[in-house]
């Protein structure tokens, strides 16, 4: 098994288990980096579901938005698809091997996931420092506090069960 292969089912073997963790309360400062276009977001663990690579072939919808992808079937269940990064205003997700799904957790009631340009890994809030947002009244409600690193890097909160329960990100017939 070459090095690449063996890191990324290390990571996914790791994952697995903070998701767990997350379920149980055990880790509430831990979030899942994605990026979405050329924005960081964390996202709480206990709110994601399965991440999957993304899939060669997602079955089209006619007369949906731009932003929705179609549907996959995951684990013999069919899960609708959006491009988070393009729903928010920005760009197509590429799809790339780095691209992921994040289907929501099944907790929030929704078979839906969301692209993401890939994955960042596990982060911890508890090493950032809360950064006030200018605009924080004009900001849609699934996206939270901004966060910076102590690399400096900016991170946005990613409220899974705030998106999957806006109007917007719900209509998404033409």
């Amino acid at each position: 098994m070459n090095d690449r292969k063996k890191s990324l089912l290390e990571f996914q073997a790791r994952l697995s288990e903070r998701l767990r963790e997350a379920a149980s309360g055990v880790t509430p400062a831990a979030r899942l980096g994605v990026l979405v276009g050329d924005r960081r977001m964390l996202v709480e663990l206990s709110e994601a579901g399965e991440v999957v690579p993304m899939p060669a072939s997602i079955a089209a919808v006619p007369l949906t938005r731009d932003w929705f992808c179609g549907l996959v079937n995951l684990r013999g269940a069919l899960y609708a698809v959006s491009d988070l990064g393009q729903f928010a205003g920005g760009p197509p997700t590429p799809a790339g091997r780095d691209a992921r799904l994040i289907a929501v957790a099944p907790r929030l009631g929704l078979n839906a996931a969301i692209a993401v340009a890939r994955m960042l890994g596990l982060q911890s809030v508890e090493t950032m420092r809360r950064v006030p947002h200018p605009d924080a009244a004009d900001r849609p409600a699934w996206l939270g506090d901004d966060w910076q690193d102590e690399q400096g890097k900016l991170w946005t909160e990613l409220s899974l069960a705030d998106l999957v329960a806006d109007e917007r990100f719900l209509a998404v017939a033409r």
